[in-house]
């Protein structure tokens, strides 16, 4: 899923219990999922925004003068934008696009 086109809600949102637990039957296990997921988008959008700036990155020993660099600023402003994690975690859980599996289930078989 690309997290630049999510419908992920900016501000806190409160979400119907029932509706996150549904898949699972266990809220716990959710929010686990959930969880996981969100750390997933953050390292993915973490790398995403070092690897932009570093295109930025000057190499300079010197002190003489620092500048702004105005497209720096505005690539920093896009992320700074983007819904949280956990956010876009929830809405990838309420639309279904998140995979998970009951390991238990496949040790019993």
């Amino acid at each position: 899923m690309d997290i630049k086109k999510t419908n992920a809600s900016q501000t806190t949102k409160t979400y119907d219990r029932g509706e996150i637990e549904n898949k699972t039957q266990n809220i716990y296990e959710a929010i686990s999922i959930i969880s996981k997921r969100a750390e997933q988008i953050n390292g993915d959008v973490k790398k995403e925004l070092i690897d932009k700036l570093e295109e930025f990155a000057t190499y300079n020993d010197s002190l003489e003068e620092i500048f702004e660099n105005k497209e720096q600023i505005e690539v920093s402003k896009f992320y700074e934008r983007l819904p949280k994690p956990h956010a876009i975690a929830v809405q990838e859980w309420l639309e279904d696009k998140v995979y998970h599996r009951d390991s238990s289930e496949e040790t019993e078989e």
